[in-house]
């Protein structure tokens, strides 16, 4: 997280960067884009980064600090124009001023994203190149030893590196003019609102005042859940909701015949120690409520159900154990003699009974007429 000590240390850092180039003379207004060498492009982007952290310093004199951002932005943009790295749309739409038609507004403005879009893209292409030389750089330096063709690859990756900070520098102005489109507006805003201050003779909001007001709505609601007590009914409650209130320790069991339900509320009403006062108010503060089913239980409480399934289903597995090892159920049931002398006589009956409708009833007998012969 960025602390402000941290955003004052960069803004000082960047200040103190600033004042060496224009002592340094870095740039002239008599150069362009091509006759400033590789390694000073990076430091026309010193300006930019001080207008984004100055932005984002919390200050009391917040309008103070717009101007100072706006200040190095302006720079920033002016450097660049006279080295020619502002585009044309953008140099056309200053000279003619602001776009009054909203048509014009977003013209410019889409334009200036696409530029964006295609400078992101550029800088993204020419990461993964580099990083694709650089591993197949590698490999062929473990396979095989340097020859003849390394200054070449040495210019190749200066002009790559041009591009990059070129590329960078074009993608800073969309930003730069974005940025300064929003901070004249914000500008503006607090300068109505403190002239507003100043008409009626107010020159800050105090901090007592804020918890006055503070007071008065918790006062407010207070009051209204104390009357919607005797105003509104309580709604029935089962035996089922009951009994999940005592899990969720919502109420005791000595409560059984006075006990109100009280959902789980996550918008204002969850401020208040007492009941919604109107429909109204239950509504609104449902509107907070999680994306997701709340628990009805515990992990303690899960895990002793669970033990007492466990422990149900091992005695249940017992009594089958128990069963199958039985010699009742090895040996399986035993008849008397009277029942073996009778199963025997049956079987006897039906083979007599079997061999008699053989003799009766040859093998083929039924089908004589069938045969060619018969």
């Amino acid at each position: 997280m960025v602390t402000q000590d941290l955003l004052n240390k960069g803004c000082e850092a960047l200040g103190k960067c600033d004042e060496m180039i224009s002592k340094l003379g870095l740039f002239s207004s008599n150069e362009t884009k091509d006759d400033i060498s590789t390694t000073n492009l990076k430091y026309l982007l010193v300006p930019f980064y001080l207008a984004e952290l100055t932005e984002k310093l919390a200050e009391d004199d917040r309008i103070q600090v717009l101007k100072t951002s706006e200040a190095k932005l302006k720079e920033f943009i002016s450097v660049c124009e006279a080295l020619e790295l502002v585009p044309k749309e953008e140099l056309e739409a200053s000279a003619q001023g602001a776009p009054n038609t909203f048509a014009d507004r977003r013209a410019l403005k889409i334009a200036r994203f696409r530029r964006q879009r295609a400078a992101e893209a550029k800088l993204t292409e020419i990461k993964e190149r580099k990083e694709r030389r650089g591993r197949s750089t590698r490999a062929a330096a473990l396979s095989t030893p340097v020859e003849v063709g390394e200054e070449d690859l040495l210019d190749e990756d200066g002009e790559e590196e041009r591009e990059a900070w070129l590329t960078t520098i074009s993608l800073a102005i969309c930003k730069a003019l974005d940025l300064l489109e929003m901070l004249k507006k914000e500008e503006e805003m607090l300068s109505v609102i403190k002239e507003k201050q100043l008409k009626e003779g107010e020159t800050e909001f105090s901090r007592s005042n804020l918890d006055d007001r503070t007071n008065k709505a918790e006062t407010w609601h207070r009051d209204a859940a104390a009357r919607a007590r005797y105003t509104k009914p309580a709604p029935p409650i089962t035996c089922a909701t009951f009994a999940q209130d005592v899990i969720e320790g919502r109420a005791t069991a000595s409560q059984a015949h006075d006990h109100k339900h009280q959902p789980m509320i996550f918008g204002p009403q969850s401020l208040i120690g007492g009941s919604l006062t109107s429909e109204r108010e239950r509504m609104a503060a449902q509107v907070f409520q999680p994306s997701y089913r709340m628990p009805t239980m515990s992990i303690e409480e899960a895990g002793l159900r669970e033990m007492e399934m466990m422990n149900k289903w091992q005695e249940k597995n017992a009594k089958v154990f128990e069963e199958a090892n039985s010699a009742w159920y090895k040996d399986g049931p035993k008849m008397g003699p009277s029942e073996e002398d009778e199963d025997d006589d049956a079987a006897q009956d039906r083979a007599r009974a079997w061999d008699d409708w053989k003799d009766d009833n040859p093998r083929g007998a039924g089908n004589k007429k069938l045969t060619p012969c018969g």
